[in-house]
């Protein structure tokens, strides 16, 4: 009798566990189309770049699609897309080249805020008073286990 109840903890967690990973491929959230306000249209590019697919022998954690950087903002295109997972955010960072979760490392970043669509154009506001010329990455960040989804290196503008 008590292998019975335990094989049926064992399977009811086992269940719980597999809908939490699988919840957002099931029921991925609808795509973002933000667009850019007046005030954004009318500030100059500072920089750009393409969300790459960092370890592309990782079919779950992938990114793709256009980033830009105003000097108020960030904004991922309607071309945007990651695969989903849980407590996905948006970090600017000062080191470039970032390829995998180790290369965060120690570095000061900051954190924009959560994604809020795996897919379509979203803003986010950068803080004030931020010198935009020393961040060379954007990228997107499972802050749940702590796992680089998506690199954009950064092309400054002169």
């Amino acid at each position: 009798m008590f292998r019975l109840w335990a094989a049926g903890f064992v399977g009811i967690g086992f269940g719980v566990v597999l809908g939490f990973f699988l919840f957002p491929y099931v029921f991925p959230p609808p795509p973002a189309t933000e667009m850019l306000s007046e005030a954004d249209r009318g500030q100059a590019v500072v920089a750009e770049g393409m969300f790459i697919h960092a370890n592309p022998a990782d079919p779950i954690h992938y990114g793709k699609g256009r980033v830009t950087l105003r000097r108020n903002s960030v904004f991922l295109g309607e071309d945007f897309e990651v695969g989903p997972g849980p407590k996905f955010h948006v970090y600017l960072v000062p080191g470039g080249n970032i390829r995998n979760s180790g290369d965060l490392g120690q570095q000061m970043f900051v954190d924009l805020g959560r994604l809020r669509a795996f897919k379509g154009s979203q803003r986010y506001a950068i803080p004030a008073g931020l010198d935009l010329s020393k961040f060379k990455s954007v990228i997107i960040w499972c802050e749940q286990f702590s796992v680089l989804i998506s690199p954009a290196d950064l092309k400054h503008r002169s």
